[in-house]
């Protein structure tokens, strides 16, 4: 089992940024992939970014590449969300997630869900 925090979101004007973190429970969080999706009022929750349990590898849903940087210090048990460039579309609550067996941007591989937090872009 993994409890998963999520942290760090807020109202940030457009084209500011927020950096988001997942505290995940447990001592073996370098074995668990994870990742960040988000979900927009009225909308189908979508992926984010994902990261490998090492850390060596990530991807990007195209709407974010470029401008999130996903991240994980493994000591720490926690995962991180870099948004630069944000706008008015980025709003949306965003959830971590933890995956054993896989990680990617497939959100029926990821067996733990953090509660998410609320990120608000004012134009």
């Amino acid at each position: 089992q993994v409890h998963l925090v999520e942290s760090g979101g807020g109202l940030v004007q457009a084209g500011g940024s927020l950096r988001l973190s997942c505290a995940a429970s447990g001592r073996t969080f370098s074995s668990y992939g994870m990742g960040w999706f988000r979900q927009a009022p009225g909308k189908e929750r979508e992926s984010s970014a994902a990261i490998s349990g090492s850390g060596g590898s990530t991807i990007y849903a195209d709407s974010v590449k470029g401008r999130f940087t996903i991240s994980r210090d493994n000591a720490k048990n926690t995962v991180y969300l870099q948004m630069n460039s944000l706008t008015p579309e980025d709003t949306a609550i965003y959830y971590c997630a933890a995956a054993l067996a896989a990680w990617g941007i497939d959100s029926n591989v990821y067996d733990f869900w953090g509660q998410g937090t609320q990120v608000t872009v004012s134009s």
